[in-house]
């Protein structure tokens, strides 16, 4: 249950961080609030300010408050136009020069959603004070609302502060070791949030396997499936006495009218049209698709993103084996991450302990051949990208557990194969010689220890 939990609370974090706008609003709407609590308050306290707090709050006239107000509204709008502007450059550089599914990561930047939450603020703020301040005529008595006006004054200054720090932040991100490094931070929340490492308390539960004659259910609509509801799933499940089993993992592209579940039942009476009606109802309103993959449950979306700038480095276009090099560590480490954790389909039990849903789950393998296969094809022909990826398989073969050393041998068979079709030096090639041998002591290394 309390995994149920986790999960569900980081899909909402994600959903919510992922979108530049929630932080910003709730700093127009705050704005908007003060610009008209605090001139009120000024109201109340102006007379009875303390002497050395008197003489540091606005002292001018109606005239030169509307004059301060003005100047920081106009400014601030132009430079939250500005702010915009590098944002969006940014996201194209991203998008280019590294990998499109590098938005996400930007977009969930903290820093820039609070720094134009300020912005955003101080401009509300002055607009809405300056609706406040009044020049005494025949009917109505002037009231400068100095307070207000010297808060005003105040945010402009965390504002100058605030497009500094931005500038200096966008120039370290924008850097693709920082890139890669975002990536694999968000990639390893993922993982924490979603899996079960293989340590834990908790005992794996046995996999669903569906009988012959289970029912299937198709998908009703095309996407990526972003996220499962797995407590209402169970519930549905355990109510009307039936298991259920979802073939395809977040992150999957689904074709509407394909295969996605199937449901059966221990015994006979199953199904009725009636349970078909309400078990479809419940998959709909469990499943959640979407146009883009998000790494709310989304456990290789990172891997996904490492890889593509990987790949990306390596076109002929970009020609940056570096950054691919630099790619493949980030790969390494988070794999090793990765095979801590319990991978595979997995399944989840009702309030009485029973089995109910089981979930398709990629495997180690299945994630290792993401992380070597395309940068094996397109950067084959470079002896410092083979070398690196062979790196990847030693790192791997020192870090996870044994049972996952045939893959590893499987790969590196894979990618010597490759390199011997390639055309290399007798220097390159017993270089490439010398790690393969590398891989296969460390194997046997662990191995021996393991059976002592």
């Amino acid at each position: 249950m309390d995994n149920r939990i986790r999960k569900t609370a980081y899909s909402i974090r994600d959903a919510v961080r992922t979108q530049l706008w929630p932080i910003p609003t709730v700093g127009v709407v705050a704005a908007v609030a003060f610009g008209i609590l605090v001139p009120h308050l000024d109201s109340l306290i102006d007379v009875g300010l303390p002497r050395w707090l008197d003489a540091l709050v606005f002292g001018g006239d109606a005239g030169a408050a509307r004059t301060v107000l003005e100047a920081v509204s106009g400014s601030l709008i132009t430079v939250t136009s500005l702010t915009f502007s590098l944002t969006v450059v940014t996201l194209q550089l991203a998008s280019s020069q590294f990998s499109p599914r590098l938005l996400r990561t930007f977009t969930r930047d903290l820093f820039v959603q609070v720094t134009l939450a300020i912005f955003l603020a101080t401009f509300t703020y002055s607009l809405t004070v300056l609706r406040s301040v009044r020049s005494g005529d025949e009917s109505t008595a002037a009231f400068v609302p100095r307070v207000a006006v010297t808060v005003s004054f105040l945010l402009a200054l965390a504002s100058v502060f605030a497009l500094v720090f931005f500038l200096s932040h966008l120039t370290r991100q924008i850097r693709v070791e920082t890139m890669l490094e975002n990536v694999h931070g968000g990639a390893t929340e993922t993982v924490k949030a979603n899996l079960i490492r293989r340590d834990a308390t908790q005992n794996a539960h046995p996999i669903l396997t569906p009988p012959a004659d289970a029912v299937r259910f198709v998908a009703w609509k095309s996407g990526f499936l972003l996220r499962i509801d797995d407590g209402r799933l169970v519930a549905v499940a355990s109510s009307m006495d039936v298991f259920i089993r979802i073939d395809r993992s977040p992150g999957s592209f689904v074709v509407e009218q394909t295969p996605i579940a199937r449901v059966w039942r221990r015994g006979a009476g199953f199904p009725s049209l009636d349970d078909n009606k309400m078990l479809d109802a419940a998959l709909r309103a469990a499943l959640h698709f979407g146009p883009e993959r998000t790494a709310a449950q989304d456990v290789g979306y990172g891997l996904r993103q490492l890889v593509d700038v990987a790949v990306k480095a390596l076109s002929p276009g970009i020609n940056d084996p570096t950054t691919a090099s630099h790619a493949l560590g980030h790969i390494a480490a988070l794999l090793s991450e990765f095979a801590q954790y319990r991978l595979g389909d997995v399944s989840t039990i009702d309030a009485d302990g029973g089995v109910r849903v089981g979930y398709a789950r990629p495997t180690f393998a299945d994630y290792l051949e993401l992380a070597i296969t395309q940068p094996r094809h397109y950067g084959g022909s470079d002896p410092f990208v083979v070398a690196s990826l062979l790196r990847v398989l030693l790192d791997l073969a020192c870090t996870v557990p044994s049972e996952y050393f045939g893959v590893i041998l499987s790969q590196l068979q894979r990618l010597q194969s490759t390199a011997d079709t390639r055309d290399f030096d007798s220097a390159e090639r017993t270089q490439q010689a010398e790690l393969a041998s590398e891989i296969a002591d460390a194997i046997a290394a662990r191995r021996k220890i393991e059976s002592q």
